[in-house]
C-alpha cells in the first residue's frame, strides 16, 4: 500500500516560507537604519557608491570623532589629487589619516578590505558609513570578517529608495545571509572593473 503524504503538506510549508519572507521584508523596508550619534571611534569607514557616505566620513574624521579613515571601493582611476580636489580634502588630512581602498569592488570584497586596513592600524572600534538600505548587509559583512572585538557603530545615510531597491537588496541581504550559512565562496573580481556598485 502506498505511504500517503500529509495533505497540504508542502503548500503549507510554501506558505510558512512566504510568510516569513514577507515578515522580514516588512521589517527590513519599514525600519531601516538610523545615523549613528557623536561617538567616537578609532577609525571610520565610508564605503562609496552613494550619495553622500564619502561626505559623512569626512565629517566625522574633522570632527575629530575618529583619528583616521579608509573610504573603501574607490575607482582605480581616481588618483589621491582628485579625490582630495574634488571633496576639498587639505593635502596634510590626505597624508596623515585618509586611506583609499581601491582593492574591493562589491560589498563583501569592502569588508575584506576594511579588515586588512582594521588589522593594519590596530582598530578596535569603527564607524560604518554608508545608505541606510545598505546598512544591514555592509555591517553583516564587516563583521563576519572584522576582528571578533571589533566594535561597529552604524552611521546610515538616510535616503528615499524606491519599492524596488528595498526589493533588490533585501534579497541580497538574504542572499548573504544564506551564503554565510553554507560557507559560499567570496566572488573574484570582474575583469576590467574599477569599483562595483553596492
Amino acid at each position: 500500500m502506498p505511504r500517503l503524504k500529509p495533505p497540504g503538506l508542502f503548500r503549507r510549508l510554501l506558505s510558512l516560507v512566504l510568510l516569513v519572507w514577507l515578515l522580514g521584508f516588512l521589517w527590513f523596508a519599514l525600519f531601516l537604519p538610523r545615523p549613528a550619534g557623536d561617538t567616537h571611534t578609532d577609525g571610520v569607514i565610508a564605503l562609496t557608491g552613494g550619495t553622500g557616505r564619502i561626505a559623512r566620513g569626512l565629517d566625522v574624521l574633522r570632527t575629530g570623532q575618529a583619528q583616521r579613515m579608509l573610504v573603501s571601493g574607490v575607482d582605480s582611476e581616481v588618483a589621491p589629487a582628485h579625490f582630495a580636489a574634488g571633496y576639498g580634502v587639505a593635502p596634510a588630512l590626505l597624508a596623515c589619516c585618509v586611506t583609499l581602498g581601491y582593492e574591493s569592488f562589491d560589498t563583501r570584497s569592502n569588508a575584506r578590505e576594511a579588515a586588512g586596513w582594521i588589522a593594519r592600524h590596530d582598530i578596535r572600534s569603527v564607524r560604518l558609513v554608508t545608505t541606510d538600505w545598505h546598512m544591514r548587509r555592509a555591517a553583516f559583512d564587516l563583521k563576519v570578517a572584522g576582528p571578533k572585538q571589533l566594535v561597529i557603530i552604524e552611521d546610515a545615510v538616510p535616503s528615499h529608495p524606491s519599492m524596488k531597491v528595498l526589493f533588490i537588496e533585501y534579497n541580497k541581504f538574504v542572499a548573504r545571509i544564506a551564503a554565510w550559512l553554507v560557507n559560499w565562496p567570496e566572488a573574484t573580481r570582474p575583469p576590467g572593473s574599477g569599483h562595483g556598485k553596492h
